[in-house]
């Protein structure tokens, strides 16, 4: 109880500007739970595709791969799927490569989407907090310029200790959120390297495995 209401007493104390703190923390968290799913379901289903058409590619059966990566929604699908459609007119691997970079670039920004907020929002907090302690400050002076001398020094030092409690607590955001940031940023380039990994491996795999399933690539 004593810390909820060192709690409630820090955050109403802070002034007007501890809400939008609060809304730019709400959302912050928003994105980095929505985010940290996806990219953790997207790395599950990449994963789980490319082992079911490993085999059916080491034989050149190209015709179940495609089967497997239409009924898929994966990051990883959508890639393959380019390289599928353009071996089926040309077996050169300059022209399949090409057209599994163009499934990349397709997939990459839906892998970043929003992630880049969390750095946003972090600056935001942090100036935020520095907004409501200048004010803070200006409403202080002001206040004591004019109170009695020998009780200048004491409201004056009460005045800034609560200022600066924006301050703190836009640190205490952006800082979680510039970790949050990095986390995933992270996590998005482990999962883009391996599409690009996978990739060059199915890309091998295509061009030198014999053609059988009834696929016709060229």
């Amino acid at each position: 109880m004593d810390m909820y209401n060192t709690v409630v007493g820090f955050f109403q104390s802070g002034g007007i500007f501890m809400y939008p703190i609060v809304i730019v923390l709400a959302l912050g968290m928003a994105i980095a739970i929505e985010r940290w799913f996806y990219l953790s379901v997207a790395r599950s289903s990449n994963h789980r595709l490319w082992k079911r058409i490993q085999p059916h590619l080491a034989k050149g059966d190209l015709m179940q791969v495609a089967l497997l990566t239409e009924k898929s929604r994966s990051a990883i699908s959508h890639i393959f799927s380019y390289g599928l459609s353009r071996a089926r007119t040309s077996r050169r691997r300059d022209d399949v490569e090409i057209a599994m970079e163009e499934g990349l670039m397709e997939t990459v920004p839906n892998l970043e989407k929003r992630t880049g907020y969390l750095a946003t929002f972090a600056n935001i907090a942090t100036l935020l907090g520095l907004l409501g302690t200048i004010i803070g400050l200006i409403q202080a002076f002001t206040a004591v310029a004019s109170a009695n001398p020998s009780e200048k020094a004491d409201m004056l030092s009460a005045s800034i200790s609560v200022a600066m409690n924006t301050t703190a607590f836009g640190l205490m955001v952006a800082i979680p959120l510039l970790l949050l940031y990095a986390v995933l940023q992270t996590k998005t380039t482990q999962m883009v390297d391996s599409l690009e990994m996978a990739s060059v491996k199915f890309l091998n795999s295509l061009t030198d495995s014999p053609v059988s399933g009834g696929a016709n690539p060229g």
